[in-house]
């Protein structure tokens, strides 16, 4: 097996040119000054989620003062950003912090094995630019994959679904060449990524038909700021961080108010829907069976969603489906939907480490029987840390947290000659839960099987709280007794 990297092994390698990865980077070239790294992305161009998704009208549903990253500002009044945005703001950072030469495109990493005797992983990698297999070594990684498969969407069968005349289209696999213009479209799906595509095609569309199997719940805001964003004419950096942490408290606020006081929220919520959307059946089309923030709250920059809706430009139907017909979707109640296009916008598929097979010792690990040290290491892999974002904020504030904590630890095992860490589980952990039971989305559900354990104590609970893990995570020491160096 040839490769242009044999006989080096770095000191870490970042795997994903998303924002995960790029915070990772630019955390390594700040705090680690003298690492020496890669960062190995699978795909021919960076950017991770902003890049891939090509759907009409693709954005953020964060505040890009809280879904951008710690060191860099966000200076545009308008804070809630498409994927163009996003992927101006990605690439200027990569400018800035002499990123390009370090990012290594078309490296589909297949798998990873850690080897206890020389502690060293060996990284087995497709390269598609020169069609040829190579290998990478490393003393550590950081796994900055995302947490779903960009192979696939979810894609349930629709009975009848060879008789529809027209195009079956899942975002994911969304391209240039679809033509919406003039036509009638279904789009089956009410989670963010349809909250997203309906007001945009409704704009050129003939008509859109949403069809869900049971609501959402959706917020209007604003998308650019009307007070806050003067604090940028004084002073960009100060003005960011104000804003910034504003939005944090701010995030955090409504989420423990929804959990401790759900059907106060519940009421809030549709209320402000209600005022959107009078006259319209709130009760059947906008108000979900689950509480708020058991599942992502889908957001409305500027009311779009719902002013497609009073415009008459989108129609909602909250039914099950029967099946696809030459002419459109066959709903239960024996309705037709007609439609030209029909967007399946049924969900994502998650999984670990964008789908690399880690073995340790030739062993192949199954994550479900890890544990979850501080929401980022597992007790059967050493030298490894997987950036997950929060469900209940922004990606971003855990990946620069989990990015510096790496740098910590790295820098940590340096100064003592450490060679390995790995997180072992007290002989009284308890398993409580999976790393996501908290949130009901089909997405989790789906995926409860191959995800990793909570326990009952710290360093073991998923947080999902930015405030407590800054201290914990930021501040925390390094040596605990949950995690052994050797």
């Amino acid at each position: 097996m040839n490769t242009q990297f044999q006989n080096k092994i770095y000191d870490t390698i970042v795997i994903g040119a998303g924002i995960s990865g790029i915070s990772a980077a630019c955390h390594l070239k700040k705090y680690s000054p003298k690492a020496n790294f890669l960062i190995l992305e699978g795909r021919d161009n960076f950017g991770g989620t902003w890049d891939f998704f090509k759907y009409p009208g693709i954005r953020s549903d964060s505040d890009m003062h809280t879904l951008g990253f710690s060191f860099k500002p966000w200076n545009s009044r308008k804070f809630i950003a498409d994927g163009p945005a996003i992927m101006g703001y990605l690439d200027e950072t990569i400018e800035e912090n002499n990123l390009k030469d370090l990012i290594k495109f078309n490296m589909h990493i297949e798998s990873a094995s850690w080897n206890s005797e020389d502690s060293v992983w060996e990284l087995r990698i497709n390269n598609k630019k020169l069609n040829k297999l190579e290998t990478i070594k490393t003393k550590f990684i950081q796994m900055c994959a995302g947490y779903y498969s960009y192979k696939s969407g979810h894609k349930p069968i629709f009975k009848g679904s060879e008789d529809f005349v027209g195009q079956i289209i899942h975002p994911q696999e969304w391209n240039s060449s679809i033509d919406y213009e003039n036509k009638k479209v279904a789009v089956i799906g009410s989670g963010a990524t349809a909250v997203t595509l309906i007001p945009e095609i409704a704009k050129k569309a003939s008509h859109v038909t949403m069809i869900q199997r049971s609501p959402t719940y959706i917020a209007s805001a604003p998308s650019k700021y009307k007070i806050l964003h003067l604090l940028n004419y004084i002073s960009p950096k100060l003005g960011y961080k104000i804003i910034r942490f504003t939005n944090i408290l701010r995030q955090r606020r409504i989420y423990r108010r929804a959990m401790r006081s759900p059907e106060l929220v519940k009421n809030y919520l549709l209320d402000l829907v209600r005022d959107e959307l009078p006259g319209f059946d709130i009760e059947k089309h906008f108000t979900p069976t689950y509480n708020p923030w058991e599942q992502r709250l889908c957001l409305a920059p500027d009311s779009d969603f719902f002013e497609s809706i009073n415009q008459k430009r989108v129609s909602v139907e909250t039914e099950t489906i029967d099946s696809f017909s030459e002419k459109g979707v066959q709903l239960d109640s024996g309705k037709l939907i007609e439609a030209d296009i029909i967007v399946t916008a049924t969900g994502i598929k998650l999984q670990n480490f964008g789908g690399i097979r880690i073995f340790v010792d030739e062993n192949e690990i199954d994550i479900s029987k890890s544990f979850i040290y501080k929401s980022m290491m597992y007790t059967q892999i050493p030298n490894f840390i997987n950036t997950f974002g929060y469900i209940n904020a922004s990606w971003t504030l855990k990946a620069d947290l989990t990015s510096k904590y790496a740098c910590r630890l790295i820098n940590f095992m340096n100064d003592n000659n450490y060679a390995k860490c790995l997180p072992i589980a007290p002989d009284d952990l308890e398993e409580t839960k999976g790393f996501l039971d908290d949130f009901s989305s089909g997405y989790v559900r789906r995926a409860a099987s191959i995800t990793v354990k909570q326990g009952n104590k710290k360093p073991w609970i998923n947080n999902q709280n930015y405030l407590k893990d800054i201290f914990e995570i930021n501040y925390g020491k390094i040596e605990d007794n949950s995690l052994r160096f050797s």
